[in-house]
């Protein structure tokens, strides 16, 4: 396999040379201690998930060339979901500027880590990597509601940041393809990567008493701050994946001019007109260390 002109896999927080950011894969470059925490963390995940994950997740792993054993070849993968939903994955060394990464979605493109974890952050680490970015974000790409709402929010993005709300919008990602839940029959289920990437948000977000469950309401969530170091005080739940249909529709210009001007609410904070699903008790973040 051709591993191209490079000298190995890019390191997170390396600039490339492509104005797109994207770097080649180099996939005959990871090593067998890369692929053995990719197998890992997989095993770990796919004993969790069958009874937690969204149908939609389930299915597109399924139908992925996504195996247990070895990180997946993007070209391979490619063949894949671009037949089914016009969606690529381009590889990129870690985060990438907004507008880059705007850019991307709004031509159907996800940028993923081409670099895997250390097996000592097997729980945490501060920039998503392939890990994080194939096996949460890329299966529910391959479902159509999912696949046109990304699209829709890349498109969203690039005008939300010349108007200026780009952290509210960034908001709407955080509580939907981060850390999402949706009502389906069987019960509440997991489609945000952020929790199906993490074996110990996968049991908290739908199994403790402490965080909020509240039916998603976009300008509720639009002012809405998250938490990026921890497990999350609320959780929105959406009634269905169509919903998201809504939401790709929408024209965001109104919303941002009715909540200019309104308090932000915190992570765990209750609004009188929320729907709560179940109300949280707040006994996880109570008996943290206080935040400096």
């Amino acid at each position: 396999m051709d591993c191209g002109d490079g000298h190995g896999l890019a390191q997170p927080g390396y600039r490339p040379a492509r104005a797109d950011w994207t770097v080649d894969q180099q996939w005959c470059r990871y090593t067998p201690q890369d692929h053995a925490t990719w197998r890992t963390l997989f095993e770990r995940q796919t004993g969790l998930l069958p009874a937690r994950a969204s149908q939609a997740w389930l299915e597109g792993l399924n139908d992925l060339p996504i195996a247990y054993d070895r990180i997946p070849d993007f070209a391979q993968l490619n063949e894949v979901l671009h037949a089914r939903s016009g969606w690529q994955v381009v590889a990129v060394p870690g985060l990438v500027p907004d507008e880059v990464f705007f850019e991307h979605l709004a031509n159907r493109r996800f940028p993923a880590g081409n670099f895997i974890r250390q097996p000592h952050e097997l729980d945490y680490l501060q920039e998503p990597d392939v890990f994080h970015d194939v096996y949460g974000h890329v299966p529910i790409l391959m479902n159509p509601v999912m696949a046109d709402y990304m699209q829709a929010y890349g498109e969203g993005g690039l005008k939300a940041q010349r108007l200026g709300y780009l952290p509210q919008l960034a908001r709407v990602y955080w509580y939907t393809v981060e850390f999402g839940l949706v009502q389906e029959s069987a019960g509440l289920r997991i489609y945000g990567a952020g929790i199906l990437s993490s074996a110990t948000e996968s049991r908290f977000s739908l199994e403790d008493d402490s965080p909020h469950r509240i039916a998603f309401d976009t300008e509720r969530v639009l002012r809405t701050r998250y938490r990026i170091d921890d497990f999350q005080e609320s959780y929105f739940v959406l009634r269905d994946l169509d919903q998201l249909l809504e939401l790709a529709r929408i024209d965001f210009t109104p919303l941002y001019a009715r909540i200019a001007g309104q308090p932000e609410l915190e992570p765990g904070d209750l609004q009188p007109l929320d729907t709560v699903l179940q109300r949280g008790s707040g006994h996880y973040h109570h008996t943290r260390a206080p935040r400096v």
